[in-house]
């Protein structure tokens, strides 16, 4: 549920609300390889099936075939200081099917571009950790003095 508050509404006053839905909905990739044409989402737990699938439809005009949801319960843990139970939150888990012809395909988040800028900032790091070792060496009789105070 939301916890925004809204001015009141009075005729004749401009419109001051946004209405904006109280879901939300998580794309997250299966653990099992799923056919082209099949999506998973973590959802809000009072999200129904006609819920997710008006939301993927009106908000981001996705064709939407079927939905398919159910609900998993968090995990349950011991506490490593108190040795209480603690309960992760549950969730509902929906597995969305776009009509035939259409697919999905998860985004690529880490690209070939820049694992290779990765790559160049941790060659450049080596190199300043490097020179630090170097005036560190250098400035080993003068400890507790900063080192930008040269002499």
């Amino acid at each position: 549920m939301s916890s925004r508050w809204y001015p009141r509404y009075f005729k004749g006053n401009p419109q001051l609300r946004v209405f904006m839905p109280n879901f939300f909905m998580k794309l997250v990739k299966p653990e099992v390889p799923q056919p082209p044409n099949v999506v998973h989402f973590i959802v809000s737990t009072e999200m129904s099936k006609y819920d997710i699938k008006n939301y993927l439809e009106k908000i981001y005009k996705v064709p939407v075939d079927s939905v398919v949801t159910y609900n998993k319960m968090g995990k349950t843990k011991r506490s490593t200081v108190g040795g209480y139970i603690i309960k992760d939150d549950d969730y509902k888990l929906a597995f969305v099917t776009l009509p035939k012809g259409e697919t999905f395909e998860f985004p690529d988040l880490f690209p070939e571009e820049k694992e290779a800028e990765v790559k160049k900032q941790q060659e450049q790091l080596e190199v300043l950790k490097k020179e630090w070792n170097q005036l560190a060496k250098k400035n080993q009789h003068r400890k507790g003095v900063p080192t930008w105070l040269g002499l």
